[in-house]
């Protein structure tokens, strides 16, 4: 594992109602998990909102753009 695939877990206390709506969008988009919903989010909310690099575009493309097959052969 290089530099780029290392990841740091957090903890964050969310609305109910917005777990329900995350829970939701999990249940019809089976392609995507919560991980990679908090990454997409935050990496676009730092290119919108903060004095963000290419480290949070990068992070952005990558997962949204990821696919599960490139997963699994990772």
């Amino acid at each position: 594992m290089d530099a780029r695939d290392a990841t740091v877990s957090i903890v964050a206390d969310i609305p109910e109602e917005l777990h329900g709506a995350l829970q939701d969008y999990l249940e019809s988009h089976p392609d995507w998990d919560q991980d990679r919903v908090f990454a997409a989010a935050l990496s676009l909310f730092l290119l919108q909102n903060g004095d963000s690099d290419h480290r949070a575009s990068r992070v952005y493309l990558d997962t949204l753009f990821r696919h599960p097959a490139e997963e699994r052969a990772g």
